[in-house]
């Protein structure tokens, strides 16, 4: 009789599902493209079904939680939440090591951006685990962060003297060496900051600009990336990472990659082209109607000179705030890569 019940018992543990694996997912911008078309449909979709219900998902986003954008991977270090998105950028002021992952100018095709992260990843992933108590499951780009004014504006000279709003504090820094004055204004504040001039200019995606409606109040549109590609990190607190099975652990990982990360990447370089025309009207205009912003050619010169800005200014500061071995290990991944290097004390 016992060896029956045992074996009852042992069959009906078999037949019961197992329970399903809660997320709490607190996503980036939710008026963006990222979170519309690729962050959204993974949470929601993607990994629901690739787990045969197993992990099971509920999404909302920074801004519909109206969370300061700094307090993102603070939160969920914290385990208010178990995977959270957004800028890296957002994070620098509690680990300035991080700007080393989005520099301006270094990467111009989305090609370089994806090659400049991939060198990136492991140091990224050390200064999530340390600073953020979190796991770091994707990179995914922003397009790459250009220059709207409300002001005419013909060269990167012309930015001297205008107050401009940055995109991340590596940006800021790159402003000012240029002679403009950085301006500290949140993305939902730009276009009031711009339409009664607290801003001349403000730098952030060609197609977060276009979404977000700056093109009602700028006229010029300064196609040099400024910003970088402004990469959003999705994190997974390690508490929750660490209590997945290695099963879960595996899929997250191989879905996170195959259908989130990768096909955000692999839209990035003509989604630059598509939004540059949506602002311009130099073009066919996939998203909807075509604007007429004043296009600015970038020239060589222009590209010259803010990559000896950069090197010669910038990326010395950094290394300064970083740390030495910080600087070496990027020197060593990211300076490897895209042919750059900081001196090094």
């Amino acid at each position: 009789m016992k060896r029956t019940l045992s074996f009852l018992a042992a069959t009906t543990a078999l037949a019961t599902p197992a329970m399903a694996e809660n997320l709490s997912v607190v996503g980036s911008w939710s008026g963006l493209p990222l979170h519309k078309q690729y962050e959204a449909p993974f949470w929601t979709e993607t990994v629901p079904a690739a787990s045969n219900g197993e992990i099971e998902v509920a999404l909302t986003t920074h801004d519909q939680m109206n969370l300061g954008v700094g307090d993102v991977y603070r939160l969920l270090g914290d385990g208010v939440y178990d995977v959270g998105m957004t800028v890296a950028d957002y994070a620098v002021a509690d680990a300035p090591e991080l700007e080393g992952l989005d520099v301006p100018l270094v990467a111009l095709t989305a090609d370089e951006a994806k090659a400049m992260v991939d060198a990136a990843r492991p140091m990224v992933l050390d200064i999530y685990h340390d600073r953020f108590n979190s796991h770091v499951l994707a990179i995914a780009p922003y397009p790459p962060q250009v220059v709207f004014c409300n002001a005419e504006v013909t060269n990167l000279a012309d930015l001297e003297g205008k107050k401009v709003r940055a995109s991340g504090r590596m940006t800021a820094k790159f402003l000012e060496a240029l002679g403009a004055e950085g301006v500290n204004v949140s993305f939902s504040e730009v276009p009031g900051a711009l339409q009664k001039g607290v801003v001349d200019c403000a730098v952030t995606g060609a197609g977060s600009g276009y979404s977000a409606g700056w093109w009602e109040v700028s006229t010029h549109l300064l196609p040099i990336p400024l910003g970088g590609w402004d990469s959003v990190v999705t994190a997974v607190n390690l508490d929750k990472w660490n209590s997945l099975s290695d099963e879960h652990k595996a899929l997250l990982t191989e879905q996170a990659k195959t259908e989130f990360e990768d096909p955000a990447w692999a839209v990035a370089q003509d989604a630059l082209v598509n939004d540059i025309a949506c602002l311009t009207g130099n073009g066919e205009c996939p998203a909807g109607e075509a604007r007429d912003m004043t296009l600015v050619e970038v020239s060589d010169a222009d590209f010259e000179r803010a990559r000896d800005v950069l090197v010669a200014e910038v990326l010395p500061e950094w290394a300064e705030r970083a740390g030495d071995d910080w600087a070496q290990r990027w020197n060593d991944s990211v300076g490897a890569a895209v042919g750059v290097s900081i001196p090094v004390n």
